[in-house]
């Protein structure tokens, strides 16, 4: 599928780039190839082929949520390295 110098510059104006007239000859070379090449791909007959979300078997590996007991407040506190009125302090990391 060729396409032309305008549709390129029309392109290019909804994407809000600005191609000097060598760019704009080099991406129509270059996408029309794409192009041709996504041809090539949709005249592949895959009426045969089982439709797949994967294509290994992985298997997700998961467990079954399980509701324990919440530590107390205190005893998280005892565990961080500075706390302020029954919260962690942290570094600040945001300049």
């Amino acid at each position: 599928m060729a396409l032309s110098k305008q549709d390129i510059e029309y392109v290019a104006k909804l994407a809000r780039i600005k191609l000097t007239s060598k760019e704009s000859e080099e991406l129509t070379e270059q996408l029309s190839v794409c192009l041709d090449y996504f041809e090539m791909i949709n005249a592949i007959d895959t009426s045969n082929i089982e439709p797949t979300s994967q294509a290994n078997n992985l298997v997700n590996v998961t467990r079954e949520d399980v509701v324990n007991e919440n530590m107390s407040v205190d005893d998280v506190l005892k565990n961080a390295p500075e706390h302020f009125e029954g919260f962690i302090r942290i570094p600040k990391v945001i300049d």
